[in-house]
């Protein structure tokens, strides 16, 4: 099997498997659906955070504003009541109001909290240096178990306006967010090896060769960007290791210089020409090279 190490920019995103038989558009459907995929993930377990510590989501004409502003315009939110946290709630209020503060009470918000950090390790960056893969059903696999824990927390379900019922959905909307200019779009997503555009409607062999145990660096981008930068020959963290080794070694030989026997071969009162340069005057002289 092919082992695909895959990138965006110069960042590592996840291992991925598969034989150099694979047809260039499966492969690019299938890295754009696990990215985005790990991306959605991300964003349900930044909104479980909020969730766990200040509630539900408070309807769009609600959001930011103060409970005076609440008063006077005679608002209510009419999901309060319906979306009740198991076990009852505690008040924390929202300092961005954007939630109602009905949180859940410790149990249950230990519950999503748990749950966020397991589904962030199961498809999380640092699986690389482990050699452990990313699919799409370790993707869904995360995604489910986020449901469960809301579903659980919340079992009337949250209100339909709330981010995390919406991606759960597939019913967010990313338009003017940071969040949208993270998204690939499957059909204007390149994927690139050694320089080289992987183009559609080839086999992946056409690119890495027929050797099924081929390990590669790839890289995807949207098209249009240009070629992706090219990997450094050696990277900062062992470029740092040759330094400290170098240096090492260059302490040892001072060292072994000082202990030496014919150190003394070094000083300048040991030098037979030192006499002679200071009776012509031309000691220290400092060479400017050729003009």
């Amino acid at each position: 099997m092919v082992k695909l190490h895959i990138k965006r920019a110069d960042e590592s995103q996840f291992l991925y498997e598969t034989t150099v038989e694979m047809p260039v558009d499966d492969l690019l459907k299938d890295l754009t659906a696990i990215y985005n995929g790990r991306l959605k993930v991300h964003r349900i377990c930044a909104e479980i955070e909020e969730l766990a510590k200040h509630g539900i989501t408070l309807p769009p004409n609600m959001m930011g504003l103060t409970d005076d502003q609440i008063v006077d315009l005679k608002l209510k939110d009419e999901w309060a009541d319906k979306c009740e946290p198991s076990g009852g709630h505690k008040f924390n209020k929202d300092p961005i109001g954007r939630r109602n503060g009905m949180a859940p009470n410790e149990k249950m918000a230990e519950v999503l909290t748990k749950t966020v950090k397991e589904a962030k390790d199961m498809i999380s960056k640092k699986k690389v240096p482990m050699d452990q893969y990313v699919t799409q059903a370790t993707v869904k696999e995360a995604l489910d178990i986020l449901r469960g824990a809301s579903m659980i927390v919340y079992p009337m379900n949250l209100p339909p306006h709330d981010n995390i019922r919406m991606e759960f959905e597939n019913n967010e909307d990313l338009e003017g967010t940071q969040a949208s200019t993270e998204v690939l779009p499957e059909d204007n997503t390149s994927v690139w090896f050694s320089g080289k555009e992987m183009l559609r409607g080839k086999l992946l062999k056409d690119f890495v060769g027929k050797n099924e145990k081929t390990k590669i660096i790839a890289k995807l981008q949207k098209r249009g960007q240009g070629v992706p930068q090219r990997e450094q020959v050696v990277n900062e963290e062992e470029q740092k290791k040759m330094m400290a080794y170098y240096y090492k070694k260059q302490e040892e030989y001072k060292k072994l210089q000082a202990e030496s026997e014919d150190a003394y071969m070094d000083q300048e009162w040991a030098d037979n020409g030192a006499l002679k340069r200071n009776l012509n005057g031309v000691r220290d002289i400092k060479w400017g090279g050729p003009r």
